[in-house]
């Protein structure tokens, strides 16, 4: 990096610095913790114990989001003071060091901006993730797997905890149908962006005659509801059926029919868990699963009638990103229309970029 690469660099963090600035207003939120102060000594404050840790999560993402800004814009400003005072003093020293951390002076500005795209209302909830193998069988079943996988490695790199609810394998290889919760600060406003449409071109490795093969699967995300959040699911609107969970075999079949399939009736939409040998508890996520799908209907919903759009089958055409290991090597998002060629990494869950190339180019 040259002097004039380094001095245009710093005008662009500086502009983004300023816009993050007129977009958290660093002042109303200082203001806003003084008033939780207040609150939190009142007499009454503790007595109301939800009430009170709603109050305390907002406390949270305040002093996270003014440590992170501070850290920031300090990290900028001290950068543009000490390139002003090491050319003055002809200090080449210092200036080469300046230039050789300029990369993370980008990356701590760009987290940051990541931050004020996960600020949304439901962001910082937990995700839950349902990946489902389009037409294709065995092939879009085995595809299905390699991504439960990627995402599975993605949470582990993201220090997130993963629960399963429902796992159904593939007749011969992969899986039918997987339903799970990411656990951690902002898994949805991360996972949001994966809920559509993957597809993968490759050799088939389950064909004898070693023909490439197009297969698609669909993502499907919501944040997980609380209580905060009230999704009134009327009796008769849904049908719940009991049945016998699938296993592996040996001592991990059930006896008792305690997997839970619940249809909702006027959207069609299915949710089933048998992960738990509790059928009570089965029931309980599943009740958690169809509130999230019908909160996240909701918000597809008002987004379509903005964009105008419908949402489509799972097939060609309706991909947010493909994937493709022959005859090239390549990972495209259609939204960033950003290409990368980490293939084997991203399927090893190092998914983290794409994801933020997506949040960046949606922001804009």
């Amino acid at each position: 990096m040259d002097s004039y690469e380094y001095h245009e660099l710093l005008k662009e963090l500086t502009t983004k610095i300023d816009n993050i600035r007129q977009i958290i207003a660093p002042e109303k939120l200082e203001a806003r913790l003084k008033e939780i102060e207040e609150i939190e000594q009142g007499a009454d404050f503790w007595s109301d114990a939800k009430n009170a840790a709603k109050i305390q999560q907002e406390k949270n993402r305040i002093l996270s989001m003014l440590k992170k800004y501070n850290e920031a814009a300090g990290a900028v400003e001290d950068a543009k003071a000490l390139l002003e005072m090491a050319e003055a003093e002809g200090d080449n020293e210092t200036i080469e060091e300046l230039y050789a951390d300029a990369e993370n002076l980008k990356e701590k500005v760009t987290k940051l901006e990541i931050e004020m795209m996960l600020s949304g209302e439901d962001d910082s909830k937990n995700a839950i993730v349902t990946i489902h193998p389009g037409a294709g069988g065995t092939e879009s079943q085995d595809w299905a797997s390699m991504l439960y996988r990627m995402y599975l490695r993605w949470a582990e790199r993201m220090g997130f905890k993963v629960e399963e609810l429902d796992y159904q394998a593939g007749e011969e290889a992969g899986i039918k149908d997987v339903s799970f919760i990411v656990k951690g600060e902002n898994a949805y406003g991360y996972l949001k962006a994966e809920n559509g449409i993957h597809r993968l071109v490759r050799i088939s490795p389950f064909d004898s005659n070693a023909k490439r093969h197009t297969s698609f699967t669909s993502v499907m995300v919501s944040p997980e509801v609380d209580d905060d959040i009230d999704i009134e699911v009327e009796e008769r609107d849904i049908r719940i059926d009991t049945y016998r969970a699938s296993g592996a075999g040996g001592q991990h079949v059930n006896k008792t029919d305690s997997a839970i399939r619940i249809t909702h009736i006027p959207t069609g939409i299915v949710v089933q868990c048998q992960n738990d040998r509790s059928q009570h508890k089965n029931k309980a996520n599943a009740m958690k699963m169809l509130k999230s799908r019908l909160y996240e209907l909701e918000l597809e919903k008002q987004q379509a009638a903005k964009e105008g759009v419908e949402k489509s089958d799972i097939g060609w055409g309706h991909q947010i990103r493909s994937y493709v290991l022959a005859p090239y090597r390549q990972v495209k998002d259609n939204r960033s229309g950003i290409a990368y060629s980490n293939v084997d990494a991203i399927l090893d869950g190092d998914i983290t970029k794409v994801i933020e190339d997506v949040l960046i180019s949606q922001s804009k």
